[in-house]
């Protein structure tokens, strides 16, 4: 622990100060491309959905904006420093990431796995935080009550909370969400994106993978779209999310409405 002593905590971006940058990413396995010229752009501040088809890249990509797996080629940037100059106790200080499936084999208490996101402070000033911001992250993810069950005994639902819990613990100014909403029912779906948006309101910059376009309207201030591993469009919610270019994109007819009172888009299929 003395090696890490006098690790000094990296200052905070402003809002609007570009975090993370990935231009023409092309990742390729067993001869197929898993990526093919994927961009995004995350801001501090903002909260970026990545839309897209099964198999489009979407996790594929958030693997390469995490650092966890190398692209063939393109260029990934996090704070104008190129992606791979970051050795991984450094990394996650900048950066945390929720993958879809949270899995232990040992039964670890649920506050417990979310201590775990505290492991990159060791040995830094904000290490006295600790049992806090622990508490903070349970609190707001609503995972205070089974603090002392164990992990391999929770629902998925359950989990999936302790599991972005954990990520909030690791209190980086870049949040990078996989399918956060998948395992929740209706109530936890809103709380995730709740929890996204005041994330960003506080200054960190978001990704998050979605299949619900509807929810990615409703809190998202830009949408990627990803289609065979390729951007296809980026911008704000409602210049994206069209019935036409979903419509080919998705190959099913949708519509696109105007919530009667928020006016935000709700994207629903077509249905005779």
């Amino acid at each position: 622990m003395r090696l890490h002593r006098h690790r000094t905590v990296p200052e905070r971006p402003a809002t609007g100060t570009e975090l993370l940058t990935a231009e023409a990413v092309r990742l390729t396995a067993g001869g197929r491309a898993l990526l093919a010229g994927a961009s995004v752009r995350v801001a501090a501040g903002e909260v970026v959905a990545l839309l897209g088809p099964n198999g489009a890249g979407k996790s594929t990509l958030l693997s390469v904006l995490a650092g966890d797996v190398a692209p063939h080629g393109g260029e990934v940037t996090l704070r104008g420093r190129p992606l791979d100059s970051y050795r991984p106790v450094e990394l996650a200080l900048h950066r945390a990431l929720l993958p879809q499936a949270a899995a232990l084999s040992f039964p670890f208490a649920a506050d417990e796995v979310v201590r775990m996101g505290r492991a990159p402070w060791a040995g830094t000033a904000a290490a006295a935080e600790d049992e806090a911001v622990v508490a903070e992250a349970m609190a707001a993810t609503e995972s205070t009550a089974f603090a002392g069950r164990p992990f391999t005994a929770l629902s998925g639902g359950e989990r999936a909370r302790v599991a972005l819990a954990r990520v909030l613990a690791q209190r980086t100014p870049l949040l990078l969400l996989d399918e956060p909403t998948a395992a929740l029912d209706l109530r936890h779906q809103e709380l995730v994106l709740r929890v996204a948006r005041e994330r960003a309101a506080a200054g960190d910059g978001v990704v998050v993978v979605l299949h619900d376009l509807s929810l990615a309207a409703a809190y998202a201030d830009r949408v990627v779209l990803l289609s065979a591993g390729a951007t296809v469009a980026d911008g704000p919610v409602a210049e994206v999310l069209r019935a036409p270019l979903l419509s080919e994109l998705y190959g099913h007819p949708v519509e696109v409405l105007a919530h009667p009172r928020t006016g935000v888009p709700l994207v629903l299929p077509e249905r005779t």
